[in-house]
């Protein structure tokens, strides 16, 4: 059961890497300069959700890492940008899976909050290695607005591949949620 369940983790990681690598390279037509629809974030989700946190921190780390290395930008800025975020974004989403799991929040909503710490951190990496601070303000309003539909559309994204997952593997369903590795 042990092996099982770290393919399905190593699965999970290279299907965010992958995401993730061709989402950086991929231009977004977005108004906002480095916006990006938070793609692999959608694996993120459904690791911290069949396999807890100490997974789920485990694929958004190595995904902005290998990610990183394979779209030639490994310590660069985005990677800063990447690590920050995807640390944060999995911190906020966890706590909220615990209101999940109680029926309190829908998926969607821990989707747009895990959107909107990602940006959040991102920014206030920036501000930080740039050395600006007005970053925080003029930038971070308008990619928390643009967070409301990319989380949106991440989280439901997730609901259906949940729910497929669900089907396909039953015993990581809720009986596996919140165990770490």
């Amino acid at each position: 059961m042990q092996t099982k369940r770290l393919v399905n983790i190593a699965l999970l990681l290279t299907f965010a890497v992958v995401i993730h690598t061709v989402e950086s390279v991929i231009p977004v037509p977005l108004p906002v300069p480095g916006a990006k629809l938070g793609l692999a974030n959608i694996i993120t989700l459904l690791a911290l959700y069949f396999y807890g946190l100490g997974s789920g921190m485990t694929v958004a780390i190595l995904r902005s890492i290998l990610g990183s290395i394979f779209a030639g930008q490994f310590l660069g800025y985005g990677f800063f940008f990447s690590l920050a975020g995807g640390i944060l974004s999995t911190l906020v989403m966890a706590g909220f899976l615990y209101l999940e799991k109680r029926n309190k929040v829908s998926l969607i909503s821990v989707s747009i909050v895990g959107a909107v710490s990602h940006n959040t951190a991102q920014v206030v990496t920036a501000a930080f290695l740039i050395g600006n601070y007005y970053l925080i303000s003029m930038y971070l309003p308008l990619l928390l607005v643009l967070a409301l539909p990319t989380g949106f559309f991440t989280g439901l994204a997730a609901l259906y591949l949940r729910q497929a997952l669900q089907r396909v593997i039953p015993e990581t369903g809720s009986a596996g949620a919140g165990q770490e590795v």
